[in-house]
Formats: structure tokens, sequence, C-alpha cells
């Protein structure tokens, strides 16, 4: 194999670490455990130890490349793959090389692979492993919802929406809601006895698994998460933060009481419906005789629906905040915890042609077949061209660390 460090300089920036002193070894560790656990995708990385990316005169990325003594080479090479073999699980087992800078010094890179594995480390002193990935060109902790993410990719867990929920029975199923709903979307079977429904084999569609999964130990059946969302009879019992606050503000901004603030609890259809039922106050017709188009919609109704549809299902319920609604005097914001999928490029997003990426994809099943959704990936779309055909302001959609905001003008 023969690397080009210029060429990596230019066109590989998240997928290559430049160490030119190689000060920490528990950093360059790190780093080896992110790329090979792959989160984003990339197939790997490249370590290069004496090395790095700096500036010229002219502020263009020059490549700077120092190199490291035999002695000092050896002894981070040694030890990264001592400390690679021996405190991370399971193993990794980079390729190394090295190139000739004089003949007193050279370049050391680790070449480390994808694997279909979830790594972790455990350094000196601590008391547990740590995950990590690579977002972008940092190494970080895998936190908040994205070593579940990272679990999910491997496939080592099943999505949150689909996995069992170990402290929920079929009693917290509210029984009359779950024949009205699915007599709603056609998938009622007067045949069956409403008992048959919570089987660990048998489903109610072909897209989605069953409604309940078997306890392994004492072969209880309990409802998957979706589930309960659905057809629970009290979700806050066991998603406490599950619920929408939508305030009204008479202004521009929170400098003012709010108007009306309403907490909206119950399933998450009813939810949506509520929320509906609402923000539709603020969708009335705009009379303006002197505009070309004088009875406009202030908000499209369908662009209202689909954002808070978008805020619902595609959230991420292992953030514990719920949805917020925030109308103002001229302007409504949709904030939804949970940044957005590392699959979905963010700038197609914007331009509403980002490829189809369900987070929660039985809760997208569902939402569609109560036709509150449009087909899958149609929601940004949806929004975009409701607004531009009612002559409104383009919608703003802000990605956050730890949220996605939707903001749409009148």
């Amino acid at each position: 194999m023969s690397i080009d460090l210029v060429e990596l300089s230019k066109r590989e920036s998240e997928r290559v670490e430049w160490k030119e002193s190689v000060a920490n070894i528990d950093d360059v560790i790190k780093t080896a455990v992110a790329f090979a656990n792959d989160f984003s995708n990339l197939g790997g990385g490249y370590i290069v130890c004496g090395a790095k990316e700096t500036s010229d005169e002219y502020g263009f990325q020059k490549l700077l490349t120092v190199g490291l003594f035999s002695s000092r080479l050896k002894e981070i090479e040694g030890k990264v793959l001592s400390d690679l073999r021996e405190k991370v699980f399971p193993p990794i087992v980079p390729v190394t090389e090295e190139i000739e800078i004089d003949p007193a010094h050279r370049i050391l890179v680790f070449i480390i692979a994808s694997t279909a594995q979830v790594h972790t480390y455990r350094a000196d002193g601590k008391d547990a492993s740590t995950c990590y990935v690579r977002i972008g060109r940092e190494t970080r902790e895998a936190k908040n919802g994205i070593h579940r993410e990272l679990l999910v990719k491997k496939n080592l867990a099943e999505a949150w929406d689909k996995r069992m929920c170990s402290n929920a029975t079929i009693a917290d199923i509210d029984l009359i809601v779950l024949r009205q709903y699915l007599q709603e979307m056609n998938l009622w079977d007067n045949r069956k006895a409403i008992d048959e429904y919570f089987s660990d084999i048998g489903k109610i569609a072909d897209f989605i698994p069953p409604l309940a999964a078997k306890e392994q130990l004492t072969n209880i059946l309990r409802p998957r998460n979706f589930t309960l969302l659905i057809f629970g009879s009290d979700i806050l019992k066991f998603f406490n933060e599950c619920y929408i606050i939508l305030s009204i503000y008479p202004g521009k901004d929170r400098s003012e009481p709010t108007a009306e603030r309403h907490e909206i609890t119950g399933n998450i259809i009813n939810q949506a419906r509520k929320c509906l039922d609402l923000l539709n106050t603020k969708a009335y017709t705009v009379f303006d005789k002197t505009n070309a188009k004088p009875n406009r919609q202030k908000y499209p109704a369908r662009a209202l629906q689909e954002a808070i549809v978008n805020a619902i299902v595609h959230r991420d319920y292992e953030i514990q905040q719920p949805v917020r609604i925030t109308v103002f005097s001229d302007r409504i914001e949709f904030y939804s915890p949970g940044q957005l999928p590392r699959a979905i490029d963010e700038e197609s997003l914007k331009a509403g042609k980002a490829t189809p990426f369900w987070r929660n994809q039985s809760l997208a099943y569902f939402f569609n077949k109560f036709q509150l959704a449009q087909a899958e990936g149609q929601g940004i779309p949806t929004i975009l061209r409701a607004m531009r055909e009612e002559e409104c302001p383009e919608p703003v959609f802000e990605n956050g660390t730890e949220s996605f905001k939707c903001i749409l003008y009148e």
C-alpha cells in the first residue's frame, strides 16, 4: 500500500487525524476506536503521526511533514498496537505504514478499517469502557443517543421504536383505542379476538413487527415502544417527556408573557390531532386587496400538519425533552428533540432533496396510515411546496447538536 499524504490532506479531512508529535497516546487510541466504529459510514480512517495540517501565507491548506526519529516511531507503534490489543474490546488490529521523509525521519501511519462491531476503550484509571465515534473531523464520546444509533447501524440492537418496553405489560394498552385505531386504518380483522393482536409472532401489517415481544426469561408478553406510543393508556408513565408544549406569544419574542400555554398529552396520534386543531386557528386566510393574491393563507394548513408530524415522528425519544411548538406574531417554531440522523445530508434536506430516512419507521408507518403524513420522505418537500404555493417566506431548518427546528414565517 502506498499512501499519498498530500492527496489525503486535500480530500479526506474526515477520515484523517493528524498528530505532529503524538504527545498523548490516549488520543490515538480513542481516534482508532472511532474510525473502527465508523459511525458516518466512511469505511475507516488514517492516523498520521509526524505530520500536521497548517496554512500557507495566503491562507491555503498546507501539509507540514516533520517526521519522527526511529526510537520515537518504534515507541509509538509498540504502545498503540499494545493498547489496541489489550485495552480495546473487541481488539483492533490496524495496518501500519512508514513513509520516509529523510534518512533520519519517518512518518508513521495507522490504517484503521471499519468493522461490523462496536468497539470500546478502557483507559488507565477508568472504571468503565467508553465508546467513541467520528463526527466530521472530531473524535467524540458516543452519548446522547449516538451510542444507540451506532448499535442500530451495526445491527446489534433494534431501533428504539421497535424495542420491547421491559416495564410495561399488555394491561397498559387501551384496548378501546386499539380497536378504534385499527378500524380507522383498515387493519382490524373481525375474525380475531382482540387478545390475538398481542402475539410475538403475528403482525398487523407487513412493514412493522408484532405489537408485543416475549421476555426471554419469564416468557411475559410486553408491548413494544411504538405500541405504547400509539395505543397506550398512559404513555407518560413510561416516557415522561413524551408530550408537547404549545405556547403562544403576542409579540415576536419571549419577552412578553404567553397569551396561551397548552401541555398536550395522550397517545401521540391524539397529540398530533390536538396540535392541528389548535394551530389551524393560525392558518386563517389573509385578506389583502393590494396583494396579487388577496386571499392568501397566513400559514398553509398542509405545512403546519407536516411540521407537527415531523416533530413527533422523527424526534429522538431517548432525549428527555418534550416537543415544543411556539407561536409568535410573525412565525411558528417547531422544536423536535434530537438532531438529524447522520444518514441525512443537511443541505439536501433543506433543498427538499434528501434521501428518505426514518428514525422511527414504525411510527412513520402509522402516521401514514392515519393520513397524517405524506408518503416516505415527502414531509420537508411538502412544507417547501405548500409555503411557496401560498407565497409565504421560505421555511428555515436549523439542525442543532441535540435538536432540530423548523420555522415557518407568515
